[in-house]
């Protein structure tokens, strides 16, 4: 999911900024998302790094002037890329997709390599990747620090929308499109965290959910406990942009270790970082390590004491926030559409 929503944050800007730009996705008919996607797209039985035959024959057929892999990819897609005259673009998200990156056949191949997250979390470029590049002169890296789509100025704030008052509410965001290895019902342990949260705080909650309503605020239809407060307003899901409105206005946010936390830290927010998936745990210490975020186990439990402490703790709310605005993360839309232009002018 968060590879997809990276992609489509991009294309939406794209878009925006070259309305004749043709945009092309490909993609897992399987995918949650796939249905709903906002632009033409070639639908696979599974996800496209299985389908290097597929990927190749859509490629040609489309003619793209650039294609842009999101943290999957296979040699012979890249070269297939290429043959068409493609300049190409990788974005890796994790040690290993950079590792893929930095081989030499890839090198050798790809025009730019976007890394997903900022220097503080993704780590400098090591004397081995430096070597490589000064070697081969290719291909540009570039971090893209955090995808984060704004409200335009003329639009209203999602928070004002629905009625929130800034600073008012917590924000919870499970994130994550599928289930990873042991963390399947990541979602269900935010939810029950936040749902005991609104026992005494307004929540939002941003995610999968069978009692979602819209954000109308759930009712409870009984004294039973495991009923979902009136304070805990539900939504499924909401655009990138409406979803940092709300990041920039909560008093505090609860989130998964991937690109969410490092959009609630690029608004200046007070975070709590859950890791849903292996590679968020050494992510999520690197930001507590830099004291912008505060880490809980995946239990509601966990989550709901890890906030309560930080709701009756102003001083630490307001440090980690402080901290969080310091770091001036970079908007990684602006990076990539340079990047793009740059392309495009040599294609």
């Amino acid at each position: 999911m968060g590879e997809y929503a990276r992609s489509l944050a991009i294309a939406r800007a794209t878009q925006r900024r070259w309305p004749r730009a043709d945009i092309h996705f490909i993609l897992s008919r399987e995918a949650s998302y796939a249905a709903s996607v906002p632009f033409a797209a070639t639908l696979l039985d599974s996800s496209p790094t299985f389908h290097t035959r597929a990927v190749a024959r859509s490629i040609k057929e489309f003619k793209p002037t650039i294609v842009v892999f999101d943290n999957a990819g296979r040699t012979g897609q890249l070269r297939a890329a290429r043959r068409q005259g493609a300049r190409i673009v990788y974005i890796s998200a994790r040690s290993r997709q950079r590792r893929k990156a930095f081989r030499w056949r890839w090198m050798r191949i790809l025009d730019e390599h976007w890394i997903a997250y900022p220097q503080l979390i993704a780590g400098e470029l090591g004397w081995w990747e430096q070597f490589k590049l000064k070697t081969l002169g290719r291909p540009v890296v570039r971090y893209l620090d955090v995808i984060l789509s704004r409200t335009l100025p003329e639009d209203d704030s999602m928070a004002k929308r629905v009625g929130l008052k800034p600073g008012a509410y917590v924000l919870v965001v499970p994130g994550g499109g599928t289930g990873h290895p042991g963390a399947q019902d990541a979602g269900a342990q935010f939810l029950a965290a936040a749902n005991s949260l609104a026992e005494t705080e307004t929540v939002v909650f941003v995610g999968p959910s069978k009692t979602a309503d819209a954000g109308v605020p759930m009712r409870p239809e009984s004294s039973n406990a495991s009923m979902p407060s009136a304070r805990l307003r539900c939504f499924d899901s909401l655009p990138q942009a409406d979803l940092a409105d709300l990041m920039s206005h909560a008093r505090l946010v609860l989130t998964n270790g991937g690109s969410t936390l490092m959009q609630a830290i690029a608004c200046g927010r007070a975070c709590i970082a859950v890791p849903i998936a292996r590679d968020q745990s050494q992510r999520i210490q690197h930001c507590v390590d830099a004291g912008v975020a505060v880490s809980a186990e995946l239990a509601a439990q966990s989550i709901l004491n890890a906030a309560t402490k930080l709701l009756h703790d102003e001083s630490a709310r307001a440090a980690l926030a402080r901290r969080a605005s310091n770091l001036k993360l970079a908007n990684g839309i602006d990076i990539a559409l340079n990047a793009l232009a740059h392309l495009a002018e040599r294609a």
